[in-house]
C-alpha cells in the first residue's frame, strides 16, 4: 500500500525534472536572442564597442553613434525579432494542424500570393518606380508603398483563403491542404512571371528587388503592428498549446479528446497566414524561418507546445537576427538581400536536420 506515494512522488520529480529542462530550454533561447541583438547593435559597416553602444543606449554617446544605432540599427533589430517571431510561430502552428513538417508561409504559398500581389501592384496598379538623376538606386523606389503593401498583403491572404474554402467546401484533408498551397505557390510564381514579361526594365528590377526582401523597408508604425499582431497571436496559440498537443496524435485522436477540430484548425491557418501575409507585405520574402525554427527547437524541447511556441518564436527572431548581421558585415558597406541569404543558408541546414532525423515521422 506504501508503493503508491512512493510511485507518485517518483513521478512528480520526473515531471519537475521534466519543467525544468524546457524552462531552461527557454531561457537559453531567450539569452541567444539577446546576444544576438547586441551583435546585430555593434556590427556593421562600422562596427561599435560595446561600451559605445551601451552609452548610445542610454543616451550619453556621440552624435553620429547614436544615429547609427536609434536611427538604422535599432529598427532593423525590432523588424528582425517581430518578423522572425511571427513567421516562427506561424510554420510551427501550420507544421502542427497540417500534421506536416514542411508546412510553412513558404510552402503553402503564401509568399508567392505575397510576391504576385506586389507585382501586380508596381507594374499593373501604378505602384511602380521612379527614375531621378541620383542612380540606380533612386530608380529602383517604389513611388506608393502603401498600395504595394496591401496587394501583397492580400495576395497573401487570397492563398490560405482558396486553401481553406477548399477545405471546407471538399473536406479536403491537411495532405490535401499541403498540396493545394503548392499548386497555388506554382501559380502565383508563373503569374510574377507574366507580369515581369509586360514590363518595362526598370519595374521588372523594382519587382525582383521587393522580393528579394529587406528588413529596413519596416518603420516604427509597421514594426509596431507586426509586433502587437505577433503577441496576440502567441497569446491565441499559447491559449490552445494542449489542443495542439493532443493534435499530434492526429485529429480524430484530439477530437475524442474534446478538441474543436473543426473550429481549430482554420482559424489557425487564418492567424497564421495573418501573421505571415502581414511579415511579407511589409520586408519582402524571407524563407525558410518558419520552416526551420521549429524543427531546431523540437531537437531540444520536443512536441509539447507549451515550450515549442515560445521557443520557436525565440528561434525564429535569433535566426533572422543572425542573418541580418551577416548580410550587413559579408560585403561592407552593401548590404545584401536578406531573403536570399536565409534561403541559401536554410537550404542545407534544414538537410542537415533531415539527415539527423533520417527522414520524418
Amino acid at each position: 500500500m506504501e508503493s503508491l506515494p512512493s510511485a507518485d512522488k517518483a513521478g512528480a520529480a520526473l515531471y519537475r525534472h521534466y519543467l525544468r529542462r524546457k524552462r531552461l530550454a527557454v531561457a537559453v533561447t531567450a539569452a541567444v536572442v539577446v546576444a544576438a541583438c547586441l551583435l546585430s547593435l555593434m556590427a556593421g559597416s562600422s562596427d561599435l564597442s560595446l561600451g559605445d553602444l551601451l552609452l548610445a543606449l542610454v543616451g550619453r554617446g556621440t552624435r553620429q553613434t547614436s544615429a547609427v544605432v536609434w536611427n538604422v540599427r535599432a529598427p532593423r533589430l525590432f523588424a528582425a525579432v517581430a518578423v522572425g517571431a511571427s513567421l516562427a510561430l506561424s510554420g510551427c502552428v501550420m507544421q502542427n494542424v497540417l500534421r506536416n513538417p514542411l508546412a510553412s508561409a513558404s510552402t503553402l504559398g503564401v509568399s508567392q500570393g505575397a510576391s504576385f500581389g506586389a507585382a501586380v501592384a508596381i507594374v499593373c496598379f501604378g505602384g511602380g518606380t521612379q527614375i531621378n538623376a541620383g542612380g540606380a538606386s533612386a530608380a529602383l523606389s517604389i513611388t506608393n508603398p502603401a498600395l504595394v503593401t496591401t496587394c501583397a498583403f492580400l495576395g497573401g491572404i487570397a492563398t490560405t483563403a482558396v486553401i481553406l474554402l477548399l477545405s471546407r467546401l471538399r473536406g479536403a484533408s491537411p495532405s490535401a491542404m499541403v498540396l493545394a498551397g503548392v499548386a497555388l505557390s506554382s501559380m502565383f510564381t508563373g503569374g510574377v512571371t507574366l507580369v515581369q514579361y509586360f514590363a518595362d526594365d526598370v519595374m521588372v528590377a523594382t519587382v525582383v528587388y521587393w522580393t528579394f526582401g529587406s528588413l529596413g523597408r519596416a518603420g516604427w508604425g509597421e514594426i509596431g503592428l507586426i509586433a502587437a499582431l505577433c503577441f496576440l497571436a502567441f497569446l491565441f496559440f499559447l491559449r490552445r498549446c494542449w489542443d495542439y498537443n493532443a493534435l499530434e496524435g492526429g485529429s480524430h485522436t484530439a477530437k475524442s479528446l474534446g478538441v474543436p477540430v473543426n473550429f481549430l484548425i482554420p482559424a489557425s491557418m487564418a492567424i497564421c497566414a495573418l501573421l505571415a501575409s502581414v511579415s511579407v507585405a511589409f520586408v519582402g520574402c524571407i524563407s525558410f524561418i518558419g520552416l526551420i525554427a521549429p524543427h531546431i527547437m523540437r531537437r531540444f524541447v520536443g512536441n509539447d507546445y507549451r515550450f515549442l511556441l515560445p521557443c520557436s518564436a525565440l528561434c525564429g527572431a535569433a535566426l533572422l537576427l543572425l542573418s541580418d548581421v551577416v548580410c550587413r558585415v559579408l560585403v561592407p558597406p552593401v548590404v545584401l538581400p536578406i531573403g536570399a541569404l536565409t534561403s541559401f543558408l536554410g537550404a542545407p541546414l534544414f538537410l542537415y536536420l533531415l539527415m539527423k532525423r533520417r527522414g520524418f515521422s
